[in-house]
């Protein structure tokens, strides 16, 4: 039995000619784990908050949503709230209490249940989610992960049928995120709760799918299983196919006879078949060269910087000293809390170590007003890029980094047709030319962070700042930030980027770093750097160490398969 039905489902933004959601048909089976991809801005989240009216953005609505055969307007929010629940991308914007306790019974207060029962499921939920040891801690003192648990354990709490996950591990470092995906399956095999969930991140949860939903431009393209997901949109050529997981984009790029592989498992196996066929041999990749950056003057330095963010709390970032040269890509990678995110805003003058210091371009960064820091010297993108949001439109809030009309912030925009030209050109470099009259808030999280680069980018900084810069981009865009990356590069800017993204850290980066305890306990190029690591680094890394040591990304591995073995007699 469906316990969603979506019968020929459109719907439309105030004030726009183009639907978001075209004609959508779905049926989601009771108990059945479901997952929802697609490019950024594509109607994945949208579609989703549909899925409870109270969530449903405000517009034009054509079509049915039956939920357990009873049209979705005409049940009530009560049973919506306790049947139907929802886990944000933001860990944040979804807790409301101060306690973790008090956010475990939060929900269940609301819909009146009697103090028996919410202490039971509390206890319940706390110990089947691993919650006793902070149990009593006030919520702000956990880490991401520990925060997007506690919004998936207080909606278990109240007994959910269908639970909904919009990118939940948009914002978790890697092993966190593997955790997170790994209660959900649980939640899914030992409850029965029906899943649907959207995740940019496919390498843990696609293989745990029952059906797969591929969505682009606002209408379903293909609808199946994993595997034959795979098969559909490599014959259609799509580009959705840049985001399957790394197995299954290897065994695209390789002639062979064998079953498609879907796991990191099933890839080791694949492989070693081959290997077995005489169809590879092993190899090595030699590992980078010398650093080309070498005799490159230092723009960032931080020497013995020791920073706490209250006299009677502990160190967040301790000794740390880091030097990053002159159009360098330094990645800094590690877990939730570790200091990555307070290092950068040290770095950015936001925040003053009580020891040590820190050097931009050869001068002490307390020394620079904000002016001259913020105006062609600095750029930051935050975590939250809804931050940086402050007009109602995506059109003002580009002209406001510039100036409106009558004012001038730099001198290359110092007429009315350089501000459109540059305001025009940099939407149309980040994707967001059609979005030009939305609100900011209305974007999807893709569309959010493509937004927020382009207001930092209208500001031309020479150093770069990036926090999480591809959280919710499909890896479609996530190449093209990469070129655009490169671009920048190749004008003399030099960026320092914390990120989550092992892939796309491996792939692009010129030096990363591994953050621990407040400190970087290793760095290296990325190729020497993730081929010595087990957990910090790629899919394609740990499917192929056994047959090609040194292989990092999709690209080695399926370069180490082109090359047949040639036996002499």
């Amino acid at each position: 039995m469906a316990i969603i039905s979506i019968k020929n489902m459109s719907f439309t933004y105030p004030e726009m000619t183009k639907p978001a959601l075209r004609d959508i048909n779905i049926d989601i089976e009771e108990g059945s784990f479901t997952v929802l991809c697609g490019k950024s801005g594509c109607g994945k989240s949208t579609l989703l908050r549909h899925l409870k009216t109270v969530l449903a953005p405000h517009g034009t609505i054509t079509g049915e949503i039956d939920f357990r055969g009873t049209p979705l307007a005409e049940v009530d929010r009560r049973t919506q709230s306790a049947e139907i629940g929802y886990v944000l991308q933001n860990p944040d914007n979804q807790i409301v209490t101060d306690k973790v306790w008090h956010e475990l019974a939060f929900g269940l207060e609301s819909l009146g249940f009697d103090t028996p029962t919410i202490r039971l499921r509390v206890a319940e939920m706390a110990s089947y989610f691993g919650i006793q040891a902070w149990f009593m801690r006030d919520v702000t003192e956990l880490s991401g992960g520990q925060k997007q648990l506690l919004n998936l354990a207080a909606i278990m709490a109240m007994h959910p049928s269908l639970l909904i996950l919009d990118e939940p591990t948009s914002q978790l470092d890697p092993i966190a995120a593997s955790d997170f995906l790994e209660t959900v399956k649980k939640i899914n095999r030992d409850l029965g709760t029906t899943v649907i969930m959207t995740e940019h991140r496919l390498e843990d949860i696609f293989p745990a799918a029952d059906k797969v939903v591929v969505m682009d431009q606002g209408a379903v393209i293909a609808t199946g299983s994993p595997a034959e997901i795979g098969q559909k949109l490599r014959g259609m050529g799509h580009d959705m196919f840049l985001s399957m997981p790394a197995p299954m984009q290897i065994y695209a790029g390789v002639d062979s006879d064998l079953a498609c592989p879907l796991t990191v498992r099933d890839g080791r196996q694949w492989l070693t078949a081959m290997k077995e066929a005489g169809q590879i041999e092993k190899q090595t990749i030699p590992l980078e060269a010398a650093d080309p950056f070498a005799e490159a003057p230092t723009v960032v330095e931080l020497k013995d910087v020791w920073f706490r963010y209250d006299r009677d709390l502990p160190d967040v970032v301790k000794d740390l000293s880091l030097k990053v040269k002159h159009g360098e890509l330094f990645a800094l990678v590690g877990g939730n809390g570790t200091g990555k995110t307070t290092s950068l805003s040290i770095i950015s003058g936001v925040n003053r170590p009580y020891r040590g210091k820190v050097w931009i371009e050869g001068k002490e960064v307390r020394k620079y007003s904000d002016h001259e820091l913020f105006r062609g010297l600095l750029g930051v993108l935050p975590q939250n890029p809804q931050s940086l949001f402050v007009k109602k439109t995506v059109e003002l809030d580009l002209y406001e980094m510039i100036g409106g009309p009558k004012e001038s912030r730099r001198k290359e925009y110092d007429s009315p047709m350089k501000k459109e030209t540059a305001v025009m050109g940099m939407a149309q470099l980040m994707h967001i030319e059609h979005l030009m009259n939305h609100h900011p808030y209305d974007l999807s999280g893709g569309e959010q962070q493509r937004l927020a680069l382009a207001k930092i980018m209208l500001m031309k900084p020479r150093i770069l700042l990036m926090d999480e810069p591809t959280k919710g981009l499909d890896n479609h865009f996530k190449r093209e930030l990469a070129e655009i990356l490169a671009k920048l590069k190749a004008h003399g800017v030099t960026i320092i980027m914390v990120s989550h993204d092992v892939e796309f850290c491996a792939k692009y980066a010129d030096r990363c770093g591994l953050f621990f305890e407040g400190n970087i306990v290793a760095q290296n190029a990325p190729r020497a750097f993730f081929a010595g690591n087990s957990f910090y680094t790629t899919s394609a890394n740990r499917m192929s160490r056994h047959v090609f040591e040194n292989a990092v990304t999709v690209k080695d591995v399926i370069e180490c398969c082109s090359k047949i073995r040639q036996t002499t007699f």
